[in-house]
């Protein structure tokens, strides 16, 4: 299996879901944002705020160390911007990645965003930050769907309905692969 990346627009469940499906198939996850602090000695917010390529750069680092996967299968939940690592294509093109799109509206995500207790992310500081959230939303949403083998609404459902979804097209693909 590999790596199982599950990427989407900031709050979209990833990291609620990828403890769940690691719970479900009993993997080990990973939580990308975790792997970068630890990794760097410093929080993703405190990276972005020295700039965003000092961010991006740690990012595939911290990505890059994973691969190829020393584990059979990893659940990893990446960052909502990951998309705009200059780097991502190449490391979301890898054979031992499967990447799952978890999709939720503009909306949802805002509505998380706005009652997350750590406040607006530094890339929302901005004259207008709902507006800046919608158009990022749209557009990472856009790739994320280019890079995605698998595709999970994930708003209304709970983490466990996102992972058994999750898990029933990791093995439908398996399948599909191995006949």
């Amino acid at each position: 299996m590999g790596i199982i990346l599950l990427t989407g627009p900031k709050h979209s469940g990833k990291t609620s879901a990828g403890r769940a499906l690691a719970s479900l198939i009993k993997g080990p996850f990973i939580d990308l944002d975790e792997l970068i602090a630890e990794r760097e000695g410093k929080s993703p917010r405190e990276l972005y705020r020295e700039g965003p390529g000092v961010f991006r750069r740690a990012e595939a680092a911290a990505l890059q160390s994973l691969l190829p996967p020393e584990k059979a299968c990893v659940i990893l939940a990446a960052g909502g911007g990951l998309c705009d690592n200059p780097a991502a294509p190449e490391l979301l093109k890898n054979p031992g990645v499967s990447v799952v799109f978890l999709e939720t509206s503009v909306e949802t995500a805002w509505n998380r965003i706005k009652e997350a207790a750590c406040g607006l992310p530094p890339f929302l500081d901005t004259e207008n930050p709902r507006e800046t959230h919608r158009l990022l939303h749209e557009r990472r949403s856009a790739a994320y769907r280019s890079f995605a083998q698998i595709y999970i609404r994930s708003e209304g459902k709970s983490p466990e309905q996102i992972a058994a979804e999750i898990h029933s097209a990791m093995l439908l693909r398996e399948s599909l692969t191995d006949s």
